[in-house]
């Protein structure tokens, strides 16, 4: 989570990007942080993620830009922020 996080920073600080949504597996091991923008600011987000990890020795698995993503990826993408809203939405009420 710290990289993922490390990461997400750097990407909003270097291009005008902006987080849609985001995963967490394997008890927080695998972290994938999806964000949108223009393809141009998408690449420069990535790259200051990667040398942002390379620069605290963090592990990057994979990373990657779609320029045009096809409608069943939007689709995926969007049941994924769909599901983080509604936990963000349950957590709230039991506050």
């Amino acid at each position: 989570m710290v990289a993922a996080v490390d990461s997400l920073d750097a990407m909003c600080k270097a291009a005008e990007v902006s987080l849609v949504t985001w995963e967490r597996k394997l008890g927080g091991r695998l972290v994938t942080i999806i964000v949108e923008g223009d393809v141009a600011d998408c690449k420069a987000a990535v790259e200051a993620a990667c040398n942002i990890c390379k620069a605290n020795h963090h592990i990057m698995a994979s990373n990657g830009v779609i320029a045009a993503p096809a409608d069943e990826t939007r689709k995926i993408v969007a049941l994924s922020r769909k599901r983080i809203e509604k936990q963000l939405a349950a957590t709230k009420q039991n506050k």
